[in-house]
């Protein structure tokens, strides 16, 4: 195991267990959670909150 990234556990565990179908859905919560840090923290933010 030694020191791997939360990420590449994710990776790891998608596939030893050949779930692919959950990739989609971890990619989607990477980005809204990056989109939330990005909207709360920076001049960027009006134009976000403008696409919603």
């Amino acid at each position: 195991m030694g020191n791997s990234s939360f990420l590449g556990e994710v990776f790891s565990f998608l596939m030893k267990r050949k779930a692919w179908w959950l990739a989609p859905i971890v990619i989607v919560l990477l980005l809204v959670g990056v989109l939330v840090v990005v909207g709360q923290s920076s001049s960027v933010s009006p134009f976000i909150y403008a696409l919603f």
